[in-house]
C-alpha cells in the first residue's frame, strides 16, 4: 500500500486523479483533481451546484475545446455518487436514469479525442446503501494512432483506511504517456484535512488547478467536503 502524498510526489504531470475508498472509520472517501499545462487548462476552477459539482470557465476568451474541459466532475443518482473526468459523466448518470449499469454506460464511450495524447477517460461509481462498494474504469487508446479503444473496471467492497487511485497520465513530454495498469491502492486517514493536504501537497506545485474531497457516512448520506482553486 502507498501513501498518497508520496506517491502523489513522484508523478510529475498527473493530469487528472479519481481516488475512492473507505476511511478508517468507515466514511466513503472521495477526490477529484484537475492540472494543468496550457493557459485554458488552469483557467478553471470547481464550484458546487448542491450536492454536485461543476467546473467553471475564468478567462473572457472562450476555450479551444470546451468539451474536454469543460463538464460536471460529481453527480449524485439516487444513491450513487459518480465521478470522471469528462463529460462521460452525463453518459453514466443517464445510463443509471434508464436501468443500465456503470460498465454498460461507458461501453458506449471512448477515449478523448485529443491526439496524440488521447487521454483517457477515468471514472469512478460509489454506491451507497449495505456495505458500501466502489468501482473504477479507464478507457484508453489501444494504439498509438488511437484506432483502437481499451476498456477496464475494477470493482471493490470496503476495506477501512483503504483506497484506490486512477489519473490521467504517466509522464511524458511532447506525447503524455497514459495511466497503465491497475489503481493504486492508497492508504486513507479519519480525518478529511489530512487526507486533502496529502493529495494537494502532493501535487505538482505548477500545474495543479483544483482539488474537491468528500467524506460521506454511507447510513444518512450526510458528507462533509472541501474545495480547493489555485486560480480564482
Amino acid at each position: 500500500m502507498n501513501d498518497l502524498y508520496s506517491l502523489l510526489r513522484t508523478q510529475q504531470y498527473s493530469g487528472r486523479g479519481i481516488i475512492l475508498g473507505s476511511t478508517p472509520s468507515g466514511k466513503a472517501a472521495v477526490a477529484y483533481f484537475i492540472m494543468g499545462r496550457s493557459a485554458s487548462s488552469r483557467a478553471r476552477r470547481f464550484e458546487r451546484n448542491g450536492d454536485d459539482l461543476a467546473i467553471k470557465y475564468l478567462a473572457s476568451k472562450d476555450p479551444e475545446h470546451p468539451e474536454l474541459i469543460l463538464y460536471s466532475p460529481i453527480r449524485m443518482y439516487k444513491n450513487m455518487l459518480i465521478v470522471t473526468n469528462g463529460d462521460q459523466t452525463d453518459t453514466v448518470y443517464e445510463g443509471l436514469r434508464l436501468g443500465g449499469s456503470f460498465e454498460s454506460a461507458l461501453s458506449t464511450r471512448c477515449f478523448e479525442p485529443d491526439p496524440p495524447h488521447f487521454t483517457a477517460r477515468i471514472s469512478g461509481l460509489v454506491t451507497f446503501g449495505g456495505r458500501p462498494s466502489y468501482e473504477l474504469s479507464v478507457l484508453k487508446a489501444g494504439d498509438p494512432e488511437g484506432k483502437t479503444c481499451v476498456r477496464s473496471f475494477f470493482k471493490y467492497e470496503e476495506q477501512k483506511g483503504t483506497g484506490h487511485f486512477i489519473h490521467t497520465y504517466m509522464g511524458g513530454t511532447n506525447v503524455l504517456k497514459t495511466f497503465a495498469g491497475e489503481p493504486w491502492e492508497v492508504d486513507i486517514s479519519d480525518d478529511i484535512g489530512e487526507f486533502t493536504d496529502a493529495v494537494w501537497n502532493g501535487i505538482n506545485e505548477d500545474h495543479k488547478v483544483a482539488l474537491y474531497t468528500r467524506f460521506v457516512d454511507p447510513a444518512s448520506m450526510e458528507y462533509t467536503d472541501i474545495l480547493i482553486n489555485k486560480y480564482e
